[in-house]
């Protein structure tokens, strides 16, 4: 098993910022993938970023030059940030955290709320 735990979500006005930070812990030697995705009422959830263990990544379009991924790792977990400037108020959402290993099912965190308003 591997746990989420998602930290850094809360109101901010548009054009401001916010970090979001993920761990992982637990049987994370096959994590292959970590991301961020996010979710609205009515929609379904839609991947936001992705970074690999070969350092690729991958953003959405609405969130490119805007949102930075970046993993860090200790010796029994990962720790993947979310930096997210510039944001709109359709960035609001409930974001998730997202953790795909070799041969098994995803994870997922229990998801934190971006809210975007003035």
């Amino acid at each position: 098993q591997v746990q989420l735990v998602e930290s850094g979500g809360g109101l901010v006005q548009p054009g401001g910022s916010l970090r979001l930070s993920c761990v992982a812990s637990g049987r994370i030697f096959n994590i292959y993938a970590l991301g961020w995705y996010r979710q609205v009422p009515g929609k379904e959830r839609e991947l936001v970023a992705q970074t690999t263990i070969s350092d690729s990544t991958t953003y959405s379009d609405s969130v490119k030059g805007r949102f930075t991924i970046s993993r860090d790792s200790t010796e029994n977990t990962f720790t993947v940030h979310l930096q997210m400037s510039s944001l709109k108020p359709e960035d609001t959402a409930v974001y998730y955290c997202n953790a795909r290993p070799y041969g098994m099912d995803e994870f997922w965190g229990q998801g934190t709320q971006v809210t975007v308003s003035s």
